[in-house]
């Protein structure tokens, strides 16, 4: 993924935060950084701190930098760097948050079972449903933001870890009345590793939801 970023003909920097993993990632990280000085970096933390706090985490070091547009992406090729510009382009051109969507121009995902499919189709449908947010794939963690997006956001008030995440992110920006554009990308399932996904997470997305609607109501954006 590194060597498939630094070779993009539009330049790109990159941040890995590694929660302490036991593969050496870090260690095979440290030997993109030296021969790509300058546009690879490495954040190590303790401790299985959850996806949305790595985020945070990066956020954050990126808010502390010069960075005008800054991306979450997977790191397994379900998310296709060569789209990166195009995440890009949508902020340029006036969004403050650009989403790679697999669902706004159908459903376009490769290599996934389809009970995989229709529960995270579903999904959007059910987010949409209850928060009235006009976004079609409100699970997506293919991401562009702009620095102005993440400045507006009080970090200290996202609750959601897990997945739910995702979902707190651009209900939070879309409530904020900042612009929401879904960029149409093809998401092809991994084939190496495996998936996070367990019933805690389905709980935390399907009760996560509603509280994020009970305390929108009685909440200023």
């Amino acid at each position: 993924m590194l060597e498939t970023v630094m070779n993009l003909e539009r330049p790109f920097d990159v941040l890995i935060v590694d929660d302490g993993s036991p593969d050496g990632t870090a260690d095979k990280v440290r030997e993109k950084m030296a021969k790509y000085d300058g546009r690879i970096h490495l954040e190590e933390r303790t401790g299985k701190l959850g996806l949305g706090t790595a985020y945070i985490h990066g956020f954050k070091w990126a808010l502390a930098r010069d960075y005008e547009y800054i991306f979450e992406m997977d790191c397994d090729f379900s998310h296709n760097p060569a789209d990166l510009p195009r995440l890009e382009d949508a902020c340029i051109g006036g969004a403050g948050l650009s989403v790679g969507s697999r669902y706004v121009t159908g459903v376009n995902v490769v290599n996934w079972p389809m009970s995989r499919v229709l529960l995270s189709y579903f999904a959007s449908v059910y987010v949409r449903f209850i928060t009235g947010m006009p976004i079609q794939d409100a699970t997506a963690g293919f991401k562009c933001y702009k620095r102005s997006t993440l400045e507006a956001i009080n970090f200290n008030k996202i609750q959601f870890v897990g997945y739910a995440f995702q979902i707190e992110m651009k209900f939070t920006a879309w409530r904020k009345g900042i612009e929401v554009a879904e960029v149409p990308v093809i998401f092809t399932d991994r084939t190496e590793g495996e998936s996070k996904m367990s019933s805690g997470i389905i709980k935390e997305a399907i009760f996560g939801v509603i509280k994020l609607k009970i305390r929108s109501l009685f909440s200023k954006a």
